[in-house]
């Protein structure tokens, strides 16, 4: 099978990728972030997992960070799934792949949601292969895990991995092959370390996307095994009620890896999907985290400087914004005066941009207040619309001097990045229905609400 190499960049990361087939459509395959790809054809169930697919396609495969042959990463700083959206991204771009079929499997399914949803234009189809939105219980999701017992299974998987233990826990169909149970654990090692496995494993417990599945427009197939432990078949069933346009294949077996188990079955399932998938209409409806900003007693600062140094003021202000919101690959929506409306396709660009913008307007004595919420937002021509911007509006006026404020699904949705969040409790925000529970952002610099001379 022939396969082409290469690596994509990401900041200034090296994400490396393969390429097997030259089919006629393009298939993005990520089985999760425990395996490289460097060592897993050594495989022949592997080989013929992936010459199978290539010969329908042009299969793109990819070592997220941190992974098989792509660049390390801190284990206090394992990248969140808006990361691995933009590896899975950067990689695509790089191979010249405008859209294509994503399959994702285990912990990178959250990935593949968010991407469809973030991103519709770029993904003709979805299939997700033994994963979960959410693994934790919570009030509204009774069939998630108790965290105590994920915690354990977190435990449970580090002590074992890269030994000949691993193979029961991730692949017991084979659990009684000497020469698999042998060469698994070495692939394991070859991937990551026990500790790094372990990072991400939190980091796949932690993850919640469920609010971003209604949104998903793309022709979905969920394929889950019935018997799987970890991840039972009521997640698949809870994608599917909740994804449009989704259905479910549910097969007999319990391996949490996608390739050995029941591979005929999936891979004649998955050939009949992507290669009959219809053409998406344009969409008019997308998911983006919007940002709301706003100057705090703006009028007040005016008649205290005068017109001609208040304009200057708000000249640097538009200029500084705007730098900001392109560096982090935002849209400026537009100036609303003495603040700004943008939107991001990830909400931790979002969170970056205000900060930054917060923090060098606090140095010029300007002080702001931001509102943050990721939902589906309405383009019309070059402005937005719909419930998402009324909630970051409404979430901007509850927000104090200084402060960023962001909504619940903010929050879940940059788990495992970098931020920090203090709990503000639920409120009732004007012209919205219901209560909507609020975070406000650590930031870290002091804010005084009067001016500099």
């Amino acid at each position: 099978m022939e396969r082409t190499t290469g690596f994509a960049h990401v900041s200034d990361a090296s994400v490396a990728y393969q390429i097997n087939g030259t089919g006629p459509l393009d298939l993005v395959v990520t089985p999760g972030s425990f395996v490289g790809f460097d060592s897993a054809d050594d495989d022949p169930m592997v080989a013929l997992f992936y010459r199978r697919l290539a010969s329908i396609a042009r299969v793109i495969r990819f070592d997220r960070r941190g992974a098989g042959s792509s660049d390390p990463v801190a284990l206090d700083a394992v990248p969140g799934i808006e990361s691995y959206v933009e590896e899975a991204l950067a990689v695509m771009d790089t191979v010249d792949c405008e859209r294509a079929a994503i399959m994702a499997g285990y912990d990178a399914g959250p990935m593949a949601i968010m991407l469809a949803a973030t991103h519709p234009e770029r993904v003709a189809s979805l299939v997700l292969i033994n994963s979960s939105p959410r693994l934790l219980r919570a009030d509204n999701y009774p069939i998630g895990l108790d965290p105590d017992a994920a915690k354990q299974i977190v435990e449970i998987f580090e002590a074992t991995w890269g030994s000949e233990t691993a193979v029961s826990l991730s692949v017991p169909s084979r659990a009684g092959d000497p020469r698999f149970i042998t060469w698994f654990a070495r692939l394991q090692r070859l991937a990551v370390s026990p500790a790094q496995a372990a990072a991400y494993m939190r980091a796949m417990v932690s993850a919640d996307v469920r609010s971003l599945l209604p949104s998903i427009t793309a022709p979905t197939l969920v394929i889950h095994r019935r018997e799987l432990q970890f991840i039972p078949l009521s997640h698949a069933e809870y994608m599917v009620e909740n994804i449009p346009n989704a259905r479910l294949l549910a097969i007999p077996g319990q391996d949490a890896a996608m390739i050995w188990e029941g591979q005929d079955e999936m891979l004649d399932a998955v050939e009949e999907f992507v290669t009959n998938v219809q053409p998406a209409s344009r969409v008019g409806r997308v998911i983006s985290t919007v940002v709301f900003m706003d100057i705090v007693d703006s009028t007040r600062h005016a008649e205290e400087l005068g017109d001609r140094r208040w304009h200057a003021l708000l000249e640097v202000h538009d200029d500084l914004v705007g730098r900001a919101t392109a560096a982090n690959s935002g849209k400026l929506v537009k100036n609303t005066g003495d603040g700004f409306l943008a939107t991001f396709d990830g909400p931790g660009k979002a969170i970056l941009t205000a900060a930054d913008i917060c923090k060098n307007l606090t140095q010029l004595g300007i002080v702001t207040r931001t509102g943050i919420h990721t939902g589906e937002v309405e383009i019309r021509d070059a402005d937005v619309a719909g419930l998402a911007v009324h909630l970051a509006s409404r979430i901007m006026d509850r927000a104090g001097p200084g402060e960023i404020w962001v909504s619940n699904t903010v929050k879940d949705l940059v788990v495992g990045s970098d931020f920090h969040f203090n709990d503000r409790g639920s409120h009732s925000l004007k012209g919205l229905d219901g209560e909507w529970r609020l975070f406000s952002v650590e930031t870290g610099w002091p804010v005084s609400t009067s001016r500099s001379p």
